[in-house]
């Protein structure tokens, strides 16, 4: 690149600081899918001969099996994976492969490799999350009938199905998966073809060479195209946005393993020890899950931080985008390969579950709401309740302890059938609104998650 316009050589400090080749290599599928295709594209306008055009794919397709192999020798002097495989080219099969560049820019060639790179990946990253979602699914099946108590500010609130929770976890996961299939969207465009930033004047057929390489549209403005990166910042996000739903998992695994909670027991498989205190058996997968969701998050705010201020079109800025990328697709793949596998292995305490769910107190919003079925406005039912549960307290009475005599002090409308409420399955089975955690609901849920995900 530097024969034609430059007489001295780039600086040693400033090729170490500007070379992307240390990392950008994980790109050769993608840079060599877009290289042939490209190459077919100069053929069918004449600028090649079908001859070199088969010369420089069957080229292509040997340096790609080397790379794989890795019996490629990379060149940190030619500073990234495009100059590197053209190089290797060109030394393959001489004259034709100087060829190739030829109406091509690096601007829309990364942007390209990065688009289908973010493809892929976002196939996989969907194909993780069903994995999730359907041990979550397995768990909640194995669960259906178990109850505890649901968590408000951690203090216990009302009882609920743990299948209910973990349906709840398939759900916020459909969403992270609706996002990727939603991104995919915006990134399925082709920008090769856009040059530097103006196009070329040798004209390429955009159309077909969007088909082979397996695009559905074709980019429409040519500057926007090189310098367009919304869509991996999108993609970044979504992958911040499955740690955040990962994280939160997490946090309620590391509390309910506590002793003072007892909800679960992690397997020894997914577990660590301490190095000084021999009884100690840690989360230490659900604590670095949650850890590394703070890197998800910073990788997004680098992407962000440096688009915001570039001028249009290419910018050497956005080199940077690869390794932040990069990152948050390892992290988040990793993340979910470990909890894939550990789910299944978790274990939960039924009894100590249970003893927590049949909490009386947490019927308190029922009691409520049985006074509100007599006639009583909600806030003063609210305010009734809340004086029994204070009057209980004080006198350490739980309120299925409390006499129906002492209820009727409060309120007239207590009658024996109050005792119904004061029932744990009882109150599940009333709850039957949409979205709710009755058996039946959950039940349903469940049939109609397993025919999602099959």
């Amino acid at each position: 690149m530097r024969k034609g316009r430059f007489r001295k050589s780039l600086a040693r400090s400033a090729a170490r600081f500007s070379e992307s080749i240390s990392f950008d290599r994980r790109l050769y599928r993608h840079d060599i899918a877009g290289s042939v295709a490209h190459a077919a594209a100069l053929a069918r306008a004449g600028i090649i001969s079908a001859a070199e055009q088969k010369k420089i794919q069957s080229a292509l397709r040997e340096i790609e099996k080397e790379i794989a192999s890795g019996g490629f020798e990379w060149d940190e002097s030619l500073e990234d994976i495009h100059m590197n495989i053209e190089s290797a080219l060109t030394k393959k099969i001489g004259y034709a492969g100087a060829k190739l560049h030829t109406a091509r820019s690096r601007n829309d060639q990364i942007a390209l490799d990065v688009r289908l790179y973010v493809k892929e990946e976002i196939k996989r990253t969907a194909a993780r999350l069903k994995k999730l979602q359907k041990a979550f699914l397995t768990l909640a099946g194995k669960y259906v009938d178990l109850v505890m108590p649901g968590y408000t500010h951690l203090q216990r609130a009302q009882p609920i199905l743990f299948a209910h929770y973990l349906l709840g976890q398939v759900e916020g996961f459909a969403r992270d998966a609706a996002r990727l299939d939603d991104c995919l969207q915006r990134t399925d465009v082709l920008p090769l073809g856009s040059g530097a930033l103006a196009g070329s004047t040798i004209v390429l057929d955009r159309e077909l060479i969007a088909r082979e390489l397996g695009f559905n549209r074709v980019s429409q403005n040519s500057l926007d195209a090189v310098s367009d990166r919304d869509f991996v910042a999108e993609f970044i996000f979504c992958l911040a946005m499955i740690g955040t739903h990962l994280s939160r998992f997490s946090e309620d695994l590391i509390i309910w393993s506590t002793s003072e909670f007892g909800f679960v027991a992690i397997s020894e498989s997914f577990s660590t020890g301490s190095s000084l205190m021999p009884q100690k058996k840690n989360p230490d997968m659900a604590e670095l899950a949650r850890g590394k969701t703070g890197r998800l998050f910073g990788n997004l705010m680098s992407i962000l931080t440096t688009l915001k201020a570039l001028p249009s079109s290419y910018n050497r800025d956005l080199q940077e985008d690869k390794e932040m990328l990069f990152d948050s697709v390892d992290t988040i793949s990793a993340a979910l390969d470990v909890f894939v596998e550990m789910l299944p292995e978790l274990k939960f305490d039924r009894e100590r579950m249970k003893a927590a769910a049949t909490d009386p107190q947490l019927l308190a919003t029922d009691l409520a709401e049985y006074l509100v079925k007599k006639g009583t406005p909600f806030r003063e039912a609210h305010e009734i309740v809340g004086r029994i549960v204070s009057a209980g307290i004080s006198k350490r009475q739980k309120l299925n302890e409390i006499a129906l005599a002492q209820l009727r002090k409060f309120s007239r409308q207590f009658d024996a059938d109050v005792v119904k409420v004061l029932d744990v399955r009882r109150s599940l089975a009333a709850r039957t609104a949409v979205g709710a955690p009755s058996p039946k609901n959950v039940k349903e849920q469940i049939k109609h998650w397993r025919k999602e995900l099959a």
